[in-house]
């Protein structure tokens, strides 16, 4: 086997697309060591009548389980259910999808009491990350966990 060296180069403006292309290999690589090739992506978005975004949920769901990578209401609508029904409609997708459980992050300067309130649970709580703060795992149960 011919080994060639590698060049790591700075390349902090990664595209979109290469940032896709790059996820998708890490899926076939995970998908490859579980058998599971369930892989979707999980998104809504909040518009207001005049087709505006007011908000928007992303994630995926894969093997399982639902995972929230980003969730973000506008400053003049929050505080109205706006994010309560972003958050609603991906659970409800996920319950969809067969889903035992919905995992997201958030900073303590962020939302984790919002979740706390929607039924998710503080699983982990990484200190110092940023510095000064806490970033906090979540989990809400979506169904019970099975015996073994």
């Amino acid at each position: 086997m011919i080994v060639t060296p590698a060049y790591i180069v700075p390349r902090h403006d990664l595209s979109l697309i290469e940032i896709d292309h790059l996820e998708d290999r890490l899926y076939d690589h995970n998908r490859r060591s579980t058998g599971r090739d369930d892989g979707k992506a999980l998104g809504f978005v909040a518009v207001s009548e005049q087709g505006v975004q007011m908000g928007a949920i992303a994630g995926y769901s894969w093997a399982s389980v639902a995972e929230i990578k980003q969730l973000w209401v506008d400053g003049d609508h929050r505080g109205h259910g706006v994010g309560r029904r972003l958050l609603d409609a991906a659970i409800g997708e996920a319950v969809i999808r067969d889903c035992h459980s919905v995992w997201t992050l958030s900073y303590d300067f962020q939302a984790p009491g919002f979740y706390e309130k929607h039924g998710f649970e503080r699983v982990a709580e990484l200190r110092d990350w940023p510095p000064g703060h806490t970033h906090i795992v979540l989990r809400r149960s979506l169904k019970a966990d099975p015996s073994p």
